[in-house]
């Protein structure tokens, strides 16, 4: 049996993290089930979308204690959303979890967002990600919409809900 990883910092994320990052992002669209990402990241694809994008505005990366990423967390602007509101997405590596590295991670983005002049971040998440909609649950996140069978690129549809988590 393997002992779980308790100890990590956080971190603004950097260029030399994306290998890493879109590693595990990468091996969290192969399992299925959990993100909206359909599409396998390149590197360059990563970069763009989390660190530099015409959206970007924050990334934080959670390292374990031998300082290797094992989670992220990234805010952008998207349309569609009401003015001052943000989307937020976050994934961890699916072996060996660090525990509340992703209350870290949100205690991190919510500040930057604050400090931004933000007055909300929005988490669309899955139906069926129970974790996902637990996580941000815990986090003080609201829901507030569902979209009803939104489809996937294979045909299959499943809602997506959206919670709100008001900053002011």
């Amino acid at each position: 049996m393997t002992e779980a990883v308790t100890t990590f910092k956080v971190r603004t994320a950097r260029t030399a993290d994306v290998p890493a990052l879109r590693g595990f992002l990468n091996e969290i669209i192969r399992i299925g089930g959990t993100t909206a990402h359909e599409t396998p990241f390149t590197n360059e694809r990563f970069a763009s979308h989390f660190l530099a994008g015409p959206g970007f505005v924050s990334c934080f990366v959670a390292e374990d204690g031998e300082g290797r990423p094992c989670a992220f967390q990234a805010l952008e602007r998207s349309d569609g959303l009401p003015d001052r509101w943000v989307d937020i997405g976050t994934f961890a590596r699916p072996h060996r979890k660090v525990p509340g590295a992703g209350s870290a991670l949100f205690a991190a983005t919510r500040a930057h967002a604050r400090d931004a002049g933000f007055a909300a971040i929005n988490a669309t998440i899955r139906a069926d990600n129970v974790g996902g909609l637990a996580y941000y649950s815990r986090m003080g996140f609201i829901d507030y919409k569902i979209d009803e069978a939104v489809p996937l690129k294979g045909g299959r549809r499943v809602d997506r809900i959206s919670k709100r988590y008001l900053l002011e």
